[in-house]
């Protein structure tokens, strides 16, 4: 599976439309890439829709759980997260067919990823560094994915 994430890119459709999340993640083909130099644009008029967008809200939370979560959802991008930084909580939707986010427990796009195993991560980085709490996510994911014997 191919997976790239982006951070701080413009979304852009044209006329309507533009946003910049702090978290862009793709999943499969036609990833769109830059020149060295280019700025980072996603032009929804030549590129694909992210299929996660992420925002990270210290001071910004109702904002990103009421209006940038309608411009995500307007946009059609399949799986919005907004990580609380203070309340060290993640708050997931995943998009429905008639276009509105409904709250997930297991992610979509990162094929059965639960939510609470991310919220775990997150809490533990309030007494583990980065790269200690990334290891312990790691470990979870490995041990989740083992074959039983």
């Amino acid at each position: 599976m191919v997976l790239q994430s982006y951070g701080r890119c413009v979304i852009e459709k044209p006329q309507t439309h533009a946003c910049v999340p702090d978290l862009l993640l793709y999943k499969g083909e036609n990833i769109p890439k830059w020149q060295p130099g280019e700025p980072r644009r996603i032009l929804l008029s030549r590129d694909r829709l992210p299929d996660l967008v992420g925002e990270i809200a210290d001071t910004s939370l109702s904002i990103d759980l009421d209006e940038q979560k309608q411009l995500y959802a307007s946009l059609g991008i399949a799986e919005y997260w907004v990580i609380d930084v203070k309340g060290m909580r993640l708050f997931a939707f995943g998009l429905t067919e008639a276009g509105a986010y409904e709250t997930i427990e297991m992610s979509r796009i990162l094929t059965d990823l639960p939510i609470a195993l991310v919220e775990k991560t997150l809490e533990r980085l309030a007494e583990d560094t980065n790269t200690a709490a990334a290891n312990w996510l790691m470990q979870q994911l490995q041990t989740k994915t083992k074959p039983a014997s």
